[in-house]
């Protein structure tokens, strides 16, 4: 799966995260400088999943990827720029680490989990 993150100067442990998810990092802007926050008409090609930290970016900012992701069919999520917030909101949607299936509560019950 590939991922635009939007936000964030420096991504320091995120990256790592990511993989244990099967997440790769397609783009990321750091949404400060303002070419980056001009208006883009679409999301790059190939982008499955958009993430924006939220402790880096103002509101219209957000709202505009946002509302590019939906009109893609895009997944996203917000969060903070955390470890331990990404791998919550990831898990709120669904995904678990690849490393972390066999313990997942959710195998039991479907008998995979989603990745």
């Amino acid at each position: 799966m590939n991922a635009m993150l939007v936000g964030a100067d420096t991504l320091g442990n995120i990256p790592t995260v990511l993989e244990s998810f099967g997440i790769s990092i397609h783009r990321h802007l750091s949404g400060r400088n303002s070419s980056h926050q001009r208006k883009l008409d679409r999301l790059p090609a190939g982008t499955d999943m958009l993430i924006l930290f939220t402790d880096f970016l103002g509101h219209n900012v957000m709202r505009h990827f946002r509302e590019l992701a939906s009109e893609q069919n895009v997944r996203f999520i917000a969060c903070r720029r955390s470890v331990c917030a990404l791998k919550q909101s990831l898990s709120g949607v669904g995904l678990c680490e690849q490393n972390a299936c066999a313990n997942c509560p959710n195998v039991a019950k479907r008998g995979k989990g989603k990745h």
